[in-house]
């Protein structure tokens, strides 16, 4: 198994209020705003990128705006995206943080072995905060908010729900090399929780299964996830992996060029949209790192429209 996700890459959800999304992840959760540009295939939308302070792969929010009603929560979905910080102080402080802002939050607990604090947007996109023993690294953003012992880390895990496991257990583990580590039972009372991890593993590495065919299937909305990416180091392992796809005749987009990296997307047995994407380029490919996000950012195929494009997007503040 020499080919080999390296972990979460990023995650993308959908809202039907930019402005109050961007005021949520940059103003209450502190993250950084290092691309504002439109999705790629509707370009009336905003899609916006919050990360660390670096723009680091695996620390990757985005956001597609669209005008849609809420989710309907169920299986076949994407149910719990993780967030990292490196200690169990730091959750308490998220805690105290969330009850001072009146962010919807649940109590402290202890989930799959790490001190953990469920909690919302005002939109309903659900979350996990976890402390992450200090085993990842951090890159704190300097104009964050949030001090910098305390800011989100990164992304992972991330939970999707499904009825049945036993098509996404092969695929998981047969086609994308990952390992089935342990099980643990979900905390919302619905079914066992598989926990499958790639590369060297860790909690920016694992994709958590929750079998819950109790459930009614998942109609997508405000805050739903669209997808989760994974990580691929380059252009070369990308193309390996489409070729291992197309080997087992796994449908899938085929290589798409989006600019800031490369992608490849596939539906894996329950229908849950799943991302392959290279680390680089990066969010600094057209603007500086000092002022990422700052401006809209078009990829140069979509420049000659910037005038079009403008006029047709909403402002953000």
């Amino acid at each position: 198994m020499s080919l080999q996700l390296t972990g979460i890459h990023h995650l993308t959800a959908i809202t039907a209020n930019a402005p109050e999304n961007l005021r949520f992840y940059t103003e209450t959760l502190g993250l950084r705003l290092v691309k504002k540009t439109v999705n790629q295939d509707d370009t009336t939308a905003y899609h916006l990128f919050y990360a660390d302070g670096r723009a680091t792969p695996g620390t990757d929010l985005t956001f597609f705006d669209w005008p849609v009603g809420p989710e309907g929560r169920g299986t076949h979905s994407i149910s719990r995206t993780g967030v990292r910080v490196g200690s169990a102080e730091s959750v308490r402080w998220w805690k105290r943080r969330f009850d001072d802002l009146k962010v919807t939050a649940g109590e402290i607990t202890e989930i799959d072995g790490r001190v953990s604090l469920d909690f919302e947007d005002g939109e309903g996109q659900r979350f996990r905060l976890i402390e992450d023993g200090g085993l990842e690294p951090s890159h704190p953003w300097e104009k964050s908010p949030v001090p910098a012992e305390h800011q989100i880390k990164g992304l992972g895990p991330i939970t999707i729900s499904v009825p049945d496991i036993t098509n996404t257990q092969l695929v998981l583990t047969h086609v994308m090399n990952m390992s089935e580590a342990r099980t643990y039972p979900s905390p919302d009372g619905q079914g066992q929780v598989h926990v499958f991890t790639m590369g060297e593993g860790g909690p920016a590495a694992e994709l958590h299964v929750a079998v819950q065919p109790g459930l009614p299937i998942a109609r997508q909305g405000a805050g739903a996830v669209h997808h989760v990416a994974f990580r691929a180091p380059d252009n070369a392992a990308l193309t390996e992996w489409t070729e291992r796809l197309n080997g087992f005749r796994l449908p899938s987009s085929g290589e798409v060029e989006r600019y800031y990296f490369r992608s490849l997307y596939f539906r894996e047995p329950n229908g849950v949209l799943f991302e392959i994407a290279t680390d680089g380029p990066g969010f600094a490919v057209d603007e500086p790192m000092e002022t990422l996000g700052e401006s809209l950012s078009l990829p140069p195929f979509l420049e000659p429209k910037r005038a079009q494009i403008e006029a047709r997007l909403k402002p953000l503040v």
